[in-house]
């Protein structure tokens, strides 16, 4: 049984508390991962309409934009969901689980995805602001694509904003409970791969080559100084070498080797940082030995960067709907990486995390096969975003 008492602030109405659980499972029996959400977008776009809102189709290739006005302010807001699952087979057992094989919603896009249909719905039918509402239904966060694609094809320009705004849930935090700062919120992630070019030969007679897995493994180790000697301390980054591979056999030293990788910053700055040093080590090490490499170092996310006032805003309503002592409006950066940073970038805006709990599937990682987005947390989303646009599109 879902205790849905702990919004103090926003009431719905039985149905639509009924209907938020609906969608939810619904979207997470048939999962459908970057831009191939034409079920998913298709029924949020359906969904929409039936609630008499503006729909608009196909933005950045399976985004949808609702559209919903109110009074004659030109203040307008947007609030998005992503709409993406994961290449995850599914382990957990209950009636609602995933009914494709090899995809799952293992990060809690189906459950954003319905705590937005709820707040439209209900500010549709009951809301009381003066203003524009944009809703935007995002395809493809998971690699980073859906974000630029929906910017590309015109979102902000089509659908203008003053500010965009967006949530997460994370399991392990008490439900009901908010967290967000102004500043970096998530890091950017780069991926990164180094070519080493050296000259193989004979296991039994290393003297006569360079052997590109010596050379490799040095690089592995001194890359770690990037972060712990290369970096201020106080300014986080990590740098992950996450495969390491060689065209070597049994008896034969490799002439070629690949590291690949991972790099997370939550600053430009540092990640900018990140990659010269890098380039800078692989040079020197590879000069050492008289061979060869090539860096590629890809920057897929950016930092998520919150703007002040909206970091503010995101605060301010989350207290009116649960409590003062349940949001942190200054919690520490998280190191995930998150495509809502190129909105961001773009509006001033402002990513919150809201708690999925803290037992069962529902405090299990996120992109984990037992993971599973909690029910209980859809009315109190839904209430947050009604409660954020009726706060910043005060009716007169």
């Amino acid at each position: 049984m879902v205790d849905y008492s702990i919004t103090n602030k926003v009431e719905f109405p039985q149905q639509l508390i009924g209907e938020l659980t609906t969608w939810r499972e619904d979207f997470h029996q048939h999962p459908e991962v970057g831009f191939d959400e034409h079920r998913t977008s298709g029924k949020v776009a359906d969904l929409l309409a039936s609630f008499g809102i503006e729909v608009h189709r196909g933005i950045g290739q399976t985004g949808v934009v609702g559209v919903l006005q109110r009074g004659n302010s030109t203040r307008s807001i947007g609030l998005r969901a992503d709409m993406d699952a994961l290449p995850v087979t599914e382990t957990n057992g209950f009636a609602h689980r995933s009914m494709h094989k090899g995809v799952m919603h293992a990060c809690g896009h189906d459950g954003h995805t319905s705590m937005l249909l709820g707040a439209a719905k209900h500010l549709a039918q009951h809301g009381q602001f003066d203003g524009k509402v944009v809703f935007i239904f995002q395809p493809n966060e998971e690699h980073g694509l859906g974000s630029p694609a929906m910017i590309a094809d015109g979102l902000f320009e089509r659908f203008a904003v003053d500010d965009v705004y967006g949530i997460h849930n994370i399991p392990g935090m008490a439900l009901g409970e908010f967290a967000t700062c102004a500043g970096p919120i998530t890091a950017s992630e780069s991926l990164f791969e180094i070519a080493i070019k050296a000259q193989g030969g004979h296991a039994a007679m290393p003297h006569m080559g360079v052997d590109a897995i010596m050379v490799g493994a040095q690089l592995v180790s001194a890359l770690q100084t990037i972060v712990s000697r290369k970096l201020d301390p106080s300014l986080n980054g990590v740098v992950s070498v996450t495969e390491f591979t060689s065209d070597g056999g049994r008896n034969i030293l490799p002439g070629n080797a690949l590291l690949k990788g991972d790099a997370r910053a939550l600053r430009p700055e540092i990640n900018a940082a990140i990659e010269a040093k890098m380039r800078q080590i692989v040079e020197g090490v590879c000069a050492a030995h008289g061979v060869s490499a090539q860096v590629s170092y890809d920057t897929i996310f950016p930092a998520t960067i919150n703007a002040p006032a909206p970091a503010q805003a995101v605060a301010k309503a989350a207290a009116a709907v649960v409590g003062q002592s349940k949001v942190n409006g200054d919690c520490e950066p998280k190191l995930f990486s998150e495509d809502f940073a190129h909105m961001a970038a773009t509006k001033p805006g402002c990513f919150v995390l809201l708690g999925n709990g803290t037992q069962g599937a529902h405090a299990q990682p996120l992109h984990s096969a037992d993971y599973d987005f909690n029910n209980a947390a859809l009315p109190i989303g839904t209430a947050f975003w009604v409660q954020l646009v009726q706060q910043e599109l005060i009716a007169s």
